[in-house]
């Protein structure tokens, strides 16, 4: 039975590891891009741009003619997979578009020859009257049917932007005249509603002869003006003047300048993607700089070796993107995470219109007459070794970092993986843990097992077992509630009791051996341990009631502040102090059982026999049976380490919960237990999130099973040598 037992929990602790790989394995798989299907599309004309519904059964063109052709690509609703279920004009008869801007994946900005634009969203829903499901689509026009003039001169625009929220919508666009303008559009109401608006006009100072490319970012906060090699930024707020700042020229040596000839926004329109005819790309944002926020390259990717990057693709949630060559061959890349996703032929030449699905698990290309889907598994671009266990530059951040910020109530937010911050707080409160559990608990030990009398030890050792029964959600409450705020009040108490115990501990054995032995022999033996009990009261009880003394005199009224504002320390309430003391009393009764057991399992005749040739009680105690029974109180340590590790509620209570890197005694932090207690009750079944609390359980894991294994490894080791004693 014994036998079976122990094989069933080795078997149960494989296939915990097991199952851990398994959810882990999917986030550092590779990108896939595969064929899905390919249709023989005859368009008279160029397609301008294209798309594709969130279940990839329709996808549509708009062609320079102004139609747009809507294609089923399953077979369903009447309909043969490839053929066309619906053209719609977009332009009066005889108009053409002079050309079509992308809004992220669902907008589409039609620019006329005569500077007039409309912007056009294709819609689908689903219908399910037939009693299967059949993808019906639709166009809807949020600025109204009409085309707007955008130049209050009328002039052709040569190139244009646009974004818009539910109040206004900004167009910035330059014209053949060589003017760059702004227009925005003041809803009356709200867009999704009215379309009543106000139309205000303005120019903006900024002189050049030629603009390659215009980007406002989707929050109307500022666009960014492309002019060859050069990119200027204006700010769009209304208390703000429109004035450029540059960003220098992409140069990597002056004798040989790499020319720009890609721009597009990132999702979020915080970063700047700019390829060039190297074939690099590289992000830039604004960082907070001594001279205020500016525009700096973050990183860099290597596309091609040979050609230029001729377009960039941006994923409309996630910082993914795509480019492409000359040739073709295009390439999946991450940005935060720096990965090269997927490389790949797609199409032979330029692809005529290219679209993200909008859940990013397909793409759809036009190409010479041809229309293709392809299926994409890229769930988890993400994550990455590099960017689970090293610095990463986050946007708007000064610097890279370690941080771990997985949630937010904002769907813009950029989730954030780093497990250093929180395998960090693990080794912290488990380090502050052991200092303050290991000297009580082995000192009681050896005091038990050693020195106290029989009849005394029968109920200590019992007693201090029992603690280790009592609930660690217990031991939480009572650190974050009544713990934490009494440490703060009395912080200098706190540091006198390191002091006062100690030394009222040996004032007070030192009086008991100076006193008379007619004294001695009026109190029993078994009480005299508890003579230090009102002694150790006394010191606190005086500990205590000089703190307000000490904190007047020496700090200033108030230690709190003191520490904050005179030494730039952070201080937290719930801090690694209270941590330690909270999660060392629940540490104690493990190593205190456990090292007692071995100092008491000594065999006594060499304790004996040591005493026998003329050794002291206290040369034994080092010399013979802490040497003896060290393999024992060296597994009690490790044991209680790995409690540590491992403690939740604790943890979970009594420290903040802040994923910081700080050795701080007066800052708390955020452990690997905790965390996952936190947030897993959170978070989406298979998502990165998800996936990485199984990984941060997999660490965990791996952090019990490598101390435990160490801690068999020595004890094995100090057997062999003491063995023979």
């Amino acid at each position: 039975m014994i036998t079976l037992g122990g094989i069933s929990v080795l078997f149960t602790l494989v296939l915990i590891f097991m199952y851990l790989l398994y959810v882990i394995k999917p986030i550092f798989e590779s990108a896939k891009v595969d064929a899905k299907a390919q249709f023989v599309i005859k368009e008279e004309h160029k397609v301008l741009a294209t798309g594709i519904d969130e279940l990839k059964e329709v996808a549509y063109s708009i062609t320079e003619q102004g139609y747009i052709d809507f294609y089923q690509l399953v077979d369903g609703g009447g309909y043969k997979a490839g053929e066309k279920i619906l053209s719609q004009p977009l332009v009066a008869d005889g108009e053409s578009l002079a050309q079509l801007i992308n809004i992220g994946q669902e907008q589409k900005l039609l620019l006329d020859s005569a500077g007039n634009v409309q912007l056009v969203v294709p819609h689908f829903s689903a219908n399910f009257d037939s009693g299967e499901r059949v993808i019906i689509p639709s166009v809807r026009y949020p600025l109204g049917e009409a085309y707007l003039p955008v130049d209050e001169n009328n002039a052709a625009l040569t190139k244009l932007s646009f974004a818009m929220d539910d109040e206004k919508a900004i167009f910035v666009g330059f014209t053949e005249d060589k003017r760059l303008i702004k227009t925005t559009l003041l809803a009356e109401d709200d867009f999704s509603y009215d379309i009543a608006y106000e139309v205000q006009y303005q120019e903006i100072d900024y002189t050049a002869k030629r603009i390659d490319d215009i980007l406002v970012t989707p929050d109307l906060a500022m666009v960014f003006v492309r002019e060859s090699d050069q990119v200027a930024v204006f700010s769009l707020d209304e208390d703000s003047e429109l004035k450029a700042t540059i960003i220098p020229q992409l140069a990597q040596n002056k004798s040989t300048p790499n020319h720009i000839t890609a721009m597009a926004l990132l999702s979020g329109g915080s970063s700047i993607l700019l390829g060039d005819d190297s074939g690099t790309v590289s992000q830039w944002f604004e960082v907070a700089t001594e001279q205020g926020r500016e525009f700096k390259k973050v990183r860099s990717f290597n596309v091609s070796d040979s050609e230029p990057v001729v377009a960039i693709y941006t994923e409309q949630f996630r910082k993914s993107f795509y480019t492409e060559t000359p040739s073709g061959e295009m390439g999946m890349f991450y940005t935060t995470s720096e990965a090269d996703l997927w490389r790949g032929q797609l199409h032979q030449g330029n692809a005529q219109a290219f679209a993200i699905a909008p859940r990013a698990d397909g793409l759809v290309i036009f190409s010479e007459n041809e229309l293709a889907i392809f299926a994409v598994e890229n769930e988890h671009p993400e994550v990455t070794w590099q960017a689970l266990w090293q610095e990463v530059w986050y946007e708007g951040y000064p610097e890279p970092e370690f941080i771990w910020q997985s949630t937010s109530g904002s769907d813009d937010f950029e989730a954030k993986f780093s497990l250093v911050p929180i395998s960090f707080g693990t080794i912290k409160a488990a380090m502050y843990a052991m200092m303050f559990a290991v000297p009580i608990a082995l000192t009681a030990a050896i005091y038990t097992a050693y020195f106290m009398t029989p009849g005394m030890r029968r109920k200590v050792k019992p007693t201090i077992e029992m603690m280790e029964a009592l609930p660690t959600v217990i031991l939480g409450f009572l650190a974050g509630l009544w713990l934490a705020p009494i440490i703060e009040i009395y912080l200098p108490a706190i540091c006198l009791l390191l002091v006062f115990i100690p030394s009222s501990v040996f004032i007070t054995a030192f009086a008991w051996h100076k006193l008379p032995r007619a004294y001695k022999t009026l109190i029993p033996e078994t009480w005299a341990p508890i003579i230090l009990i009102p002694a150790i009261l006394l010191a606190a009880y005086a500990a205590f009631a000089l703190s307000p003394v000490l904190e007047l005199h020496f700090f200033g009224g108030d230690i709190r502040q003191f520490i904050t504002n005179d030494l730039a320390i952070d201080f937290d309430q719930r801090n690694a102090l209270v941590v330690g003391i909270a999660m060392g009393f629940a540490v104690i009764p493990t190593i205190f059982s456990m090292a007692e057991d071995a100092i008491f399992s000594v065999p006594k005749h060499l304790t004996s026999g040591s005493l026998a040739l003329g050794a002291t009680q206290w040369q034994t105690l080092i010399k013979v049976v802490l040497l003896t029974a060290s393999p024992g109180i060296f597994s009690a340590v490790m044991m209680g380490l790995g409690r540590a590790v491992g403690e939740t509620m604790i943890v979970l209570m009594a420290t903040g919960n802040t994923p910081i890197l700080d050795w701080s005694i007066f800052q708390g932090m955020r452990t690997l237990a905790a965390n996952i207690a936190v947030e897993m009750p959170e978070s989406e079944v298979g998502s990165s999130h998800y996936r990485i609390l199984f990984l941060a359980a997999f660490v965990l894991f791996v952090f019990t099973f490598v101390f435990n294994t160490l801690a068999e490894f020595i004890r094995q080791r100090l057997r062999e040598k003491y063995s023979s004693l």
